[in-house]
């Protein structure tokens, strides 16, 4: 499919397509698809190979819709993806965060926001700019790398494991659960993740223990072992759920817009010479860098009960699922959306969510860190471009590459 993806586009029954194929997703997210979709049916049945079928929601004010409006379209009922245990059982994800439905979501993520206020985020620029330029440094007299592996991968998770309160050394076990976590979100095979969950519940009772004994009050770990729902402890399950999510959601997001963003730029360079010739124009160009890989492109709701979307009837116990990657090009919203450019007045878009009680916690310390990055490579890795093919991640839920090799000339430390 993807050799002859326009045609197919414009020739294709709209009541046919199954979004879900990944040969739609081969050489990335089908924008002509989404654009066709919004045009002709913002929300329509898509059917499923196993008989199933859910209603994929493609529009700005839809996506919007849903994801306000919780209590008809439920994230608890049967989970954000398609398949209620996707990754692991149903039961075990209704303690993350993005499984939950208020007033059970508030409370939760309460304990977690004070991680994640402005004011802390600011602080910790310094810490990830140290972080970011060891990472530069590692590969800069090279004049190469793959900045999947050798830096998107590499920031992210260890701010992470910073925020956790956990040591260095111990980066490359993260990075071994985040990988199984990804890959059970892509497996047939439900609870895919569980050995995986063990092995972190075990490391966490570990951290618990060394953080409480050292007496720290810093970290998000012992922010999880001190809080309280309804004047109660959370259960270890809660706080490996929590620990698992930070892990794992805290640094993928990041790591792909990084990516994404990065080949978006090397691709118009005169996009990259305006950045490099002006910093300031960074903050800007990392807004349309979200919009434009929009890297979370669906979660799933459930609607609890009958409810109406763009004309269609729905179900109650019906799928909906929200495309974040299309509602962030739609025409209604953004002028000559599938342009990229730099210059955008801030868009509204989607990359953290249709907006609600579900709109992503750690959006500031994304961007934040998004920023930094892009200063520093774009500062440091003079003339950078493509050295290679690029590979995409086999999936249709995230936008991601698993490998961008580029070359460059090696730039001062020190700006």
């Amino acid at each position: 499919m993807a050799t002859d993806t326009v045609t197919m586009t414009e020739t294709v029954d709209l009541a046919d397509v199954d979004l879900f194929d990944l040969r739609w997703h081969a050489d990335g997210p089908p924008h002509e698809l989404f654009a066709r979709m919004r045009a002709e049916a913002p929300v329509r049945w898509n059917p499923l190979p196993d008989g199933s079928g859910c209603w994929t929601v493609m529009r700005h004010a839809e996506v919007a819709a849903v994801s306000r409006d919780t209590e008809t379209f439920s994230s608890y009922r049967a989970g954000v993806f398609l398949h209620p245990d996707q990754v692991v059982p149903l039961d075990l994800a209704r303690n993350l965060l993005l499984y939950m439905d208020p007033p059970q979501h508030t409370q939760y993520r309460l304990i977690l926001q004070r991680a994640f206020t402005p004011h802390a985020v600011r602080a910790l620029e310094g810490r990830i700019r140290a972080r970011v330029t060891r990472v530069i440094d590692a590969v800069i007299e090279r004049g190469s790398c793959d900045l999947v592996a050798e830096l998107a991968v590499q920031v992210p998770l260890g701010v992470i494991t910073d925020l956790l309160g956990v040591p260095d050394e111990d980066f490359q076990q993260f990075l071994g659960w985040t990988v199984e976590i990804e890959e059970a979100q892509r497996s047939p095979e439900p609870a895919a993740a569980l050995e995986a969950f063990g092995r972190m519940g075990a490391y966490l009772a570990e951290q618990i223990e060394r953080q409480t004994a050292e007496g720290r009050s810093d970290s998000v770990v012992t922010a999880l072992r001190d809080g309280q729902v309804d004047g109660r402890d959370l259960t270890d399950t809660e706080i490996l759920v929590f620990f698992a999510l930070l892990a794992f959601a805290g640094h993928d997001t990041t790591r792909n817009t990084t990516s994404s963003g990065m080949l978006a730029l090397l691709q118009r360079p005169e996009a990259l010479a305006e950045l490099r010739a002006d910093a300031g124009l960074i903050p800007g160009a990392v807004e349309e860098i979200l919009r434009w890989t929009s890297v979370v492109q669906w979660f799933n709701r459930t609607a609890t009960a009958d409810a109406e979307l763009a004309g269609q009837a729905i179900s109650a116990g019906d799928r909906v699922v929200m495309w974040y990657a299309s509602a962030s090009r739609d025409e209604a919203v953004f002028e000559d959306p599938q342009t990229f450019d730099i210059h955008r007045v801030k868009p509204d878009h989607d990359a953290f969510g249709g907006g609600g009680r579900h709109f992503c916690l750690g959006s500031g310390l994304a961007r934040l860190e998004l920023r930094v990055i892009f200063e520093e490579v774009i500062r440091r890795m003079a003339d950078v471009r493509l050295a290679g093919e690029i590979a995409r991640l086999p999936t249709s839920w995230a936008n991601a590459l698993v490998h961008l090799p580029v070359t460059f000339t090696p730039g001062p430390r020190e700006g």
